[in-house]
C-alpha cells in the first residue's frame, strides 16, 4: 500500500498533436523554473493532444501559463500516491475505491527507481471529498 497520498491540483493543457508541440510547452514552465510532480501527455480528437500537468508550486505554474500565453483547464483535484515499490502497488487503493462505489476515470503508476513507485489517481469531482476520507489523503 501507498506510503503517502495527498490531494493535488492538476491542470490540463490542450495542444496540437505534432512533433514539438510538448516540448515547446514544457519548455515555457522549465524556463520559469517552474517543477512538476507529475506530467504526461496523450492524444485526443483529430490532430489535437493533452498534458495533464500537476505543478510543485501552483501559483508559480498559473503565472508562468499567463505569461506564455497557454489556456488552462479548470482545476481538478487529484491523488498522488508514492510508495514502496511492490507487485500490484495501485491494486489494494483502487480496490477500496471500487468497494466504496467510488469510480476511478483515469491512473497512472511508474517505478521512481530504487524501490519506489508514484502514481497518480482522479476521480470524479463528486467523489474526491469520500475519496480523501477513504483513504486518509492529506
Amino acid at each position: 500500500m501507498a506510503e503517502s497520498i495527498r490531494k493535488v491540483d492538476l491542470f490540463s493543457i490542450d495542444i496540437k498533436h505534432k512533433p514539438g508541440e510538448g516540448a515547446k510547452t514544457l519548455a515555457a514552465f522549465r524556463d520559469a523554473g517552474v517543477s512538476f510532480l507529475a506530467a504526461w501527455g496523450y492524444p485526443t480528437k483529430g490532430k489535437n493532444a493533452r498534458l495533464d500537468l500537476v505543478a510543485a508550486d501552483r501559483a508559480a505554474f498559473i503565472k508562468a501559463a499567463k505569461k506564455a500565453g497557454i489556456a488552462l483547464s479548470p482545476k481538478q483535484t487529484a491523488f498522488l500516491v508514492e510508495g514502496e515499490d511492490q507487485t500490484g502497488a495501485l491494486a489494494g487503493l483502487l480496490g477500496k475505491l471500487a468497494e466504496a462505489g467510488i469510480n476511478v476515470f483515469a491512473a497512472q503508476a511508474v517505478c521512481a527507481g530504487e524501490g519506489r513507485f508514484g502514481g497518480m489517481v482522479c476521480v470524479g469531482a463528486d467523489d474526491v471529498k469520500k475519496a480523501a476520507k477513504l483513504l486518509g489523503a492529506k
